[in-house]
């Protein structure tokens, strides 16, 4: 098998689980972009950045920047 072909293999191996991390990191986004004002409004509401964190799985300097802090 040439360098060209292994590499071709290589990439077609990639392919799959690339596409589905990318949708995923586009869910992601999609998800933190309605979690934000929630997360906001619960650090408003003066709930802990811990307990944010663990129903959320959100870092706490995410939680901490989404809520202006």
């Amino acid at each position: 098998m040439s360098p060209a072909q292994m590499r071709a293999r290589a990439l077609n191996a990639l392919r799959p689980l690339g596409e589905e991390r990318r949708k995923l990191v586009a869910r992601k986004a999609k998800i933190d972009e309605e979690l934000r004002p929630l997360v906001a409004e619960a650090l408003r509401m003066e709930v802990p950045e811990r307990e944010i964190q663990e129903e959320t799985g959100i870092a706490r300097n995410t939680i901490r920047q989404w809520g202006g802090k």
